[in-house]
């Protein structure tokens, strides 16, 4: 072995330890001909002194090494001098007074510097990925996913699910993406198709008697890229044979929270999961995939804004579209800027803008003065009204009620994007809590408006919900729920 130690391991309790280390270079300093080297590997980095009184060879040597060369050294662990400590280090007690420094690769200047905080254009980042892995938050990603596959594997393991590998050249089934096709040398003119998902597999496996599978698979779909879509992914895909829908929901809520109180424990985690329908989750948040950390829920006041001469209202609900939107509670004081900013929000998310109410004063709402209520122009209305849209939608007096109108589904669309950002401009939300919800019966078929049919949801293998089987046969499908889930987490 090239070395007896970790960099990462070394704590007070080893000074006085002869080691030997190998690692890159990271930081260098010299100061008065003693030169310090943060060495690191994977486990993390410790500081490395070279002094010329100790040993003045490896210190010359030493003097030409430069970041990201690879080297050995040997030396003693010492507890840092007093007042040296460097408590951003989990090895900053200590230091390794060197003796002995062998050079194991040499390294021309990277193109970036392998740090915490790497500013570097994506692009570059990925075209020296090697470099970029070698950073503290990409190791930590792998790392943490080595814990996540691991704990899923013991878990399935422990409750008699069989790991099971599918083909990955299959034929082209109807899914929601495009296929990657692979050309076949034996069969020309013939493709193989790579698997958007193990679904016909594991349905086979089920027939054959195996009952409980899982698998860790890799996944292909050829559609365009987005935060939450890419050409590749892994899943973990599963199947049960014997049971009902609340049993995969309560297997899939027991792993999820086994495996977050594991591997991330500083996680706040909320449970039980709740549990909410696609109907309840596009009426509350304007989302199938809802945030649920903060409020900002929905309310419809299409009949109330049908009593107002504002325009915009009168059209939308006389052609079939809604007016939706959310109380800001204790936000009455936004300016004019801030409300332009919304504004500006609203539109880059394809509204024709945004309705805003801002109750200022401190009576009732029914009993406000009309300077006490700012509201959009064109929205003229008295307090007997504002009295009866702040009971409808849960406002007082220093709230803010935001209000946008139009047709579904791209009424959603906007109110999901203001929701987020104003949830994002007050900062509602904790980075680290984790807000999990099984949203339930989505809609078996969406209509295609470009290819004027119905597509299914999911996928072909759904099941309607029970009782909707005649549904099938009629014209409307788009009434027909499925036995479809999505677990959602912080949206």
């Amino acid at each position: 072995m090239l070395r007896s130690a970790d960099c990462g391991s070394l704590r007070d309790e080893n000074a006085g330890d002869q080691v030997t280390l190998a690692g890159w270079v990271g930081r260098r300093r010299d100061h008065g001909g003693i030169i310090f080297l943060d060495l690191r590997d994977r486990s993390g980095a410790v500081q490395v002194v070279f002094n010329p009184k100790t040993d003045a060879d490896a210190t010359r040597v030493a003097e030409e090494v430069r970041g990201e060369w690879v080297v050995q050294v040997k030396g003693t662990v010492n507890r840092r001098p007093e007042g040296s400590e460097n408590p951003a280090m989990a090895t900053g007690d200590v230091e390794v007074m060197v003796t002995e420094i062998t050079v194991l690769n040499r390294s021309l200047t990277p193109p970036f510097y392998i740090e915490e905080d790497a500013e570097a254009d994506e692009s570059l980042r990925l075209r020296y990925r090697y470099l970029d892995l070698r950073r503290p938050p990409m190791l930590r990603n792998l790392t943490l996913r080595h814990h996540v596959v691991k704990y899923i594997r013991d878990f399935l393991s422990d409750r008699d699910f069989l790991e099971i590998e599918t083909p990955i050249l299959i034929k082209s089934t109807p899914e929601g993406a495009r296929d990657f096709l692979v050309p076949s040398r034996m069969q020309p003119g013939n493709f193989y198709a790579l698997p958007q998902s193990p679904q016909q597999m594991k349905q086979l496996l089920m027939v054959s008697g195996i009952e409980r599978y899982f698998q860790i698979a890799r996944c292909f779909r050829d559609e365009d890229l987005r935060a939450d879509r890419q050409l590749e992914f892994t899943q973990l895909d599963l199947e049960m044979s014997f049971v009902e829908e609340d049993d995969i929901l309560d297997l899939t809520e027991e792993l999820y929270i086994g495996m977050i109180e594991s591997v991330t424990p500083d996680k706040k985690l909320r449970k039980p999961f709740p549990r909410i329908t696609h109907a309840e989750a596009m009426e509350r948040y304007a989302s199938d995939k809802p945030d649920i950390r903060f409020g900002l829920e929905m309310t419809d006041v299409s009949e109330l804004a049908s009593e107002t001469e504002f325009r915009v209202f009168l059209s939308t609900v006389e052609g079939g579209g809604q007016i939706k939107g959310f109380v800001v509670p204790g936000q009455a004081g936004f300016v004019t800027g801030q409300m332009k900013g919304l504004d500006d929000t609203a539109k880059a998310a394809g509204a024709g803008g945004l309705a805003h109410i801002r109750y200022r004063g401190t009576n009732p709402v029914g009993q406000l003065s009309e300077d006490e209520i700012l509201q959009s122009a064109g929205l003229r209305m008295p307090a007997e009204w504002h009295r009866r849209l702040a009971d409808k939608m849960g406002a007082g007096p220093g709230d803010m009620i935001l209000l946008m109108a139009g047709r579904q589904p791209r009424l959603n669309v906007w109110l999901s994007a203001m929701r987020t950002h104003v949830s994002e401009l007050l900062e509602l939300t904790d980075p680290d809590e984790l807000a999990f919800a099984f949203v339930t019966k989505f809609p078996l078929f969406d209509w295609n408006e470009d290819a004027k049919r119905w597509d299914s949801s999911h996928h072909p293998f759904t099941s309607p919900e029970d009782g909707q089987e005649g549904e099938l046969d009629g014209e409307n499908l788009g009434v027909i729920k499925s036995k479809a889930y999505d677990l959602v987490c912080n949206g």
